[in-house]
């Protein structure tokens, strides 16, 4: 549970635009935008990612994300 808190600290204060660009350098494009959200895609992978683009993300949200991405969150730091 520990390492789970200390992941949450370094997911703050990323925004929506900057989790697209991060995704986008591990091969995912964008395929769309519906209303505040973007929507990615990528060659080989069934599920889209659908990032809001909110000044900041809620951690949750990002976790999410990054885990349907195939990512670990260490890579995802690494891309931004």
């Amino acid at each position: 549970m520990k390492g789970v808190i200390k992941d949450m600290g370094k997911l703050s204060n990323i925004s929506g635009k900057e989790a697209a660009k991060a995704f986008e350098k591990a091969g995912w494009s964008a395929r769309g935008q519906a209303g505040s959200h973007l929507v990615l895609t990528k060659a080989g992978v069934r599920a889209n990612l659908t990032v809001p683009l909110h000044s900041e993300l809620a951690p949750g949200t990002l976790r999410a994300l990054i885990r349907v991405s195939g990512l670990t969150v260490e890579e995802f730091l690494d891309l931004l």
